[in-house]
């Protein structure tokens, strides 16, 4: 017996792993009411939880709770969809570097896309519209520490945070990319991690 179009979407979403992201675009090759009014039903059945309009996530149920996708796997999912660049910003940057060590309740990103804010398990997640200068980095982290640093400003860089970024750039090998990305930095970031890292890159 040929299956119907609601048992194709329900067996997708079954037959997901834990954390999938889930969208109507998830389904392109149906028509796009009929799939939001699927998902919308799905999720009162308890197989998805909305997350947003249009955005849903299979969690998992446990005697402890319910245990939901990352914040960064919900972000990394929408900005592949929207065919857009994410990058953490203040104090989300600075937690995900190791500035920090206090997770920050409400996480931030700038995006290439389209702005709006989301409630994943009670916490709220904000994408914010960015300059094009914030994605013209070639190296991701190099793009994601100046927003750590800025968050923590000029004037409060403590030996602690000077060893975080030492121990940033063992990881970026690429002389000619790190020459680049530290030419779109502000210049008090360009002279800090000059003195400190790029002697030791070399």
């Amino acid at each position: 017996m040929k299956e119907t179009v609601s048992q194709k979407v329900r067996n997708r979403i079954v037959h997901g792993k834990f954390g999938e992201i889930f969208f109507v675009s998830s389904f392109p090759k149906y028509d796009v009411e009929y799939t939001t009014k699927l998902l919308s039903l799905f999720e009162k059945e308890g197989l998805i939880t909305r997350i947003a309009k249009g955005v849903y996530a299979k969690v998992k149920k446990t005697r402890f709770g319910i245990l939901y996708p990352s914040v960064y796997e919900l972000v990394e999912q929408i900005a592949k969809r929207d065919k857009a660049k994410v990058i953490p910003t203040g104090e989300t940057a600075a937690n995900r570097l190791g500035f920090s060590t206090q997770i920050p309740m409400n996480t931030t990103f700038l995006t290439s896309g389209s702005p709006r804010k989301l409630i994943l398990n009670g916490r709220t997640i904000t994408l914010k519209h960015g300059a094009p200068k914030n994605f013209a980095y070639k190296n991701k982290l190099i793009a994601e520490l100046v927003q750590a640093l800025r968050s923590i400003g000029e004037y409060n860089i403590t030996p602690e945070n000077k060893d975080t970024i030492t121990k940033i750039f063992t990881n970026i090998q690429n002389s000619d990319i790190v020459e680049h990305d530290l030419f779109l930095a502000p210049f008090w970031i360009q002279k800090l991690i000059k003195k400190n890292n790029l002697k030791n890159n070399e």
